[in-house]
């Protein structure tokens, strides 16, 4: 093999890699419900300190073209190695200038010393962090009810590990669903963890009454293969059942494949991904 055949290998697989993990994809969901008007909701996650752009002026470029109505945030938007954090601070709270941010922590901004930094410098910027709570807002004319649930990772693992749940947190996440399932109007649910949506007796949130359920951490399984999908995603190990899409029947799950990576850092056939769901009147 020549030289310039080896460097021509090598910038064209540079230049797949650079395009797989940097071009910006947006994914579309029609979603039909009971309510008085249509409403556009774009779902953020796993940023992971990632810049598209300066400021991430590319992708406040792409939010504000969508033109939605609010902007949901699952976690990860932070790295737990805590670059960045005034830079993806003052574009949450760009975008939170034109349109609402509802934001809740992933495993990554849990387990970052600077949470409790992270979380005031949101909160002097309106943006609303919601932890483990519900907010109710109204949308042209139609009340739309927001539950975020912050759960806490109990391991040290990044890649390989069993989620566990105190009682309390158990508890606590059962309390609000409850409490969501009893409200009027559109129901919300924001949640990191994917594999929460049917993971086993305790913890299953499909079997609560809600609308749509927002999550990321799944990372789209970090290489989607033809034919098979997701290869994997922490929490749900090889071949994910939840890495990327719409799920569910009655109550659906949307799953974002996130923007940034951590840990590994390369995506295959599983572009930057921004989620616009469009929940239209019936």
């Amino acid at each position: 093999m020549s030289f310039l055949t080896f460097g021509i290998m090598a910038l064209s697989a540079y230049s797949f890699c650079y395009y797989q993990n940097n071009k910006l994809q947006i994914t579309r969901f029609n979603l039909g419900l009971e309510t008085n008007d249509n409403i556009r909701v774009l779902q953020l996650s796993d940023l992971h300190s990632k810049e598209f752009g300066k400021y991430n002026s590319k992708l406040l470029e792409v939010i504000l073209n969508e033109k939605p109505d609010i902007v949901v945030a699952t976690g990860d938007l932070i790295d737990s190695n805590m670059k960045r954090i005034d830079n993806i601070v003052y574009f949450l709270a760009t975008v939170n200038s034109s349109i609402p941010v509802f934001y809740i922590p992933g495993n990554n901004e849990m387990r970052c010393k600077k949470l409790n930094e992270i979380i005031h410098k949101l909160k002097v910027n309106n943006i609303s962090v919601l932890d483990n709570e519900i907010k109710t807002i109204k949308i042209k004319s139609t009340i739309v009810n927001i539950l975020g649930l912050v759960e806490k990772r109990v391991d040290d693992g990044e890649l390989f590990y069993e989620k566990v749940k105190s009682k309390y947190e158990s508890d606590k996440s059962i309390y609000l669903l409850n409490r969501l399932e009893k409200m009027n109007g559109v129901k919300l649910l924001l949640s990191h963890y994917p594999e929460n949506y049917e993971a086993n007796e305790d913890i299953s949130y499909s079997k609560y009454k809600f609308d749509i359920m927002f999550s990321g951490h799944a990372h789209g399984g970090q290489f989607i293969l033809p034919c098979i999908g997701g290869l994997f995603a922490p929490g749900q190990g090889i071949f994910p059942k939840y890495y990327s899409g719409v799920y569910g029947k009655e109550n659906k799950l949307v799953v974002s494949r996130g923007l940034g990576n951590s840990g590994f850092p390369l995506r295959l056939f599983n572009r930057p991904n921004i989620v616009v769901a469009d929940i239209l009147r019936k």
